[in-house]
């Protein structure tokens, strides 16, 4: 796996569990274009079947994971109270 360029930005912060809100302009227009393409191409496939539905937003979500993966602070196991 190749390290991040430390001159690149985060698209994401890391949270206590998980990744937050974006923190980048890049990170907004990510998350903007995929809440239109998950609302739009849900509209069109509600009425064509629940599999088909749900097999498109599992596809998305998994999508959107992977870029906020190679995007967002790197993940670290996080353990107990903060201190």
């Amino acid at each position: 796996m190749p390290m991040p360029d430390p001159n690149d930005k985060y698209w994401f912060a890391a949270k206590r569990r998980g990744w937050g809100l974006p923190i980048t302009l890049q990170g907004w227009a990510l998350l903007a274009l995929w809440l239109a393409v998950l609302f739009s191409v849900t509209r069109y496939l509600i009425p064509r079947g629940l599999v088909l539905h749900l097999t498109f937003v599992l596809v998305v979500v998994l999508v959107l994971l992977g870029i906020c993966y190679e995007k967002g602070e790197p993940p670290r196991w996080q353990w107990g109270n903060e201190d």
